[in-house]
C-alpha cells in the first residue's frame, strides 16, 4: 500500500507559513498622529475608532538635543496614503521630509539654512506646500528648488492644499498685529483673500472632502481654544466642539463625517452632532492627519 500523506506535508508548512505571516503584517493606520511616548517627537499610527497604535519608525531621535528631540513632527499623507511628509531636525534645522509608511526610504525634500515645517501635499502628489519663517513655499515632492507661494509683509503659516488643488488655505498675521485669521489664495500663489474675521488667533485651516468648508482652531470665544468651521465664502460659522481647555489641529475625516483634533495631550474625533471620542491613549499626543480614501 502506498503512502502519499507525507508528500502533501511540505505543501501544507507553506500554506500555514504563509498565513501566519500574512496575519502578522500590521494594519495600514487610519490615522497617523504626533507622539512623545518613546521620548522624541515621532509618528505614530492609530486606528479611526482606537486601538492598534504604534510607532511608524524604528529609527529614534537622541531627546536630549534638539536634532534628537524633534524628531518627526506635522505629518501629510500623500495623496495615494503610501507615504508620509513630515518636518524634522535630524539634521540641524527643520527640514521637510518624506517616507513609506514602514519608515523606510526617507528622504530629504527641501535644503535651506532656514525653518521649515506643516507640509500639505498637492492632490496630484508631485508637489509639497510648507511654511519657511512666515512665508509659504512649494518645492517637487521629490525634491528640488522651492518657491514662494504668494508675496506681501506680514506673517503665513500652516498651509493646506485644499482637493480639488485649485486654493492653498493658511493662517496669516498683518505686521504688528497678533490676530491671526485664515485666508486662501490660488495655488499658484495670487489672489489671496480673507476668509475668517474673528479678531482673535485662529490657525490650523484643514478642508472638508468637499471642499466647501475649512475647519480651523481658534480662541474667539471664552479665551481658550476650540474648533471650528466655516464656508470658504466666509459664511456659515458653526463651532464643532465645546471644551473647558485648549482644543487644536483639526483634521477633517474624508468621509467628512468627522473632525479629528488634539485636546488634553490626546487625539480625539468629534462627529457632525458633537459627540467627542478619545481615540489614544497617550499623554502628549497631538497633529492628526487621516489616511485619505484610495483612488478607484
Amino acid at each position: 500500500m502506498v503512502r502519499c500523506v507525507p508528500r502533501l506535508l511540505p505543501l501544507l508548512l507553506v500554506l500555514l507559513v504563509t498565513s501566519a505571516c500574512g496575519s502578522s503584517a500590521p494594519p495600514t493606520p487610519d490615522l497617523v498622529f504626533v507622539s512623545t511616548r518613546d521620548g522624541d517627537y515621532a509618528l505614530f499610527g492609530v486606528a479611526a475608532g482606537g486601538g492598534d497604535e504604534r510607532r511608524l519608525t524604528k529609527e529614534k531621535g537622541n531627546p536630549e538635543t534638539p536634532s534628537g528631540l524633534f524628531f518627526e513632527v506635522a505629518p501629510a499623507w500623500s495623496p495615494d496614503g503610501k507615504r508620509l511628509a513630515f518636518a524634522s531636525r535630524r539634521d540641524g534645522p527643520s527640514h521637510i521630509f518624506v517616507m513609506r509608511l514602514d519608515g523606510e526610504d526617507v528622504r530629504r525634500v527641501t535644503s535651506s539654512p532656514r525653518e521649515d515645517d506643516y507640509p500639505t501635499w498637492s492632490p496630484d502628489g508631485r508637489r509639497i506646500a510648507f511654511g519657511r519663517e512666515g512665508a509659504l513655499f512649494v518645492a517637487p515632492a521629490a525634491g528640488g528648488p522651492a518657491r514662494r507661494l504668494g508675496q506681501g509683509f506680514g506673517s503665513a503659516d500652516d498651509p493646506a492644499w485644499s482637493p480639488d488643488g485649485k486654493l492653498v488655505a493658511y493662517d496669516y498675521r498683518r505686521p504688528g498685529f497678533s490676530i491671526h485669521e485664515i485666508w486662501v489664495m490660488g495655488a499658484n500663489g495670487r489672489n489671496p483673500r480673507q476668509v475668517t474675521r474673528l479678531g482673535a488667533v485662529s490657525g490650523r485651516p484643514s478642508w472638508s472632502p468637499d471642499w466647501r468648508r475649512l475647519a480651523f482652531h481658534s480662541n474667539a470665544r471664552g479665551g481658550h481654544y476650540e474648533i471650528y468651521s466655516i464656508g470658504v465664502d466666509g459664511t456659515g460659522l458653526r463651532r464643532e466642539t465645546r471644551s473647558a481647555i485648549d482644543t487644536i489641529e483639526p483634521a477633517w475625516s474624508p468621509d467628512g463625517k468627522k473632525i479629528a483634533f488634539s485636546r488634553d495631550g490626546a487625539i480625539w474625533t468629534v462627529d457632525r452632532a458633537g459627540h467627542a471620542t478619545r481615540i489614544t491613549s497617550a499623554e502628549n499626543d497631538s497633529s492628526p492627519a487621516w489616511r485619505p480614501r484610495a483612488r478607484g
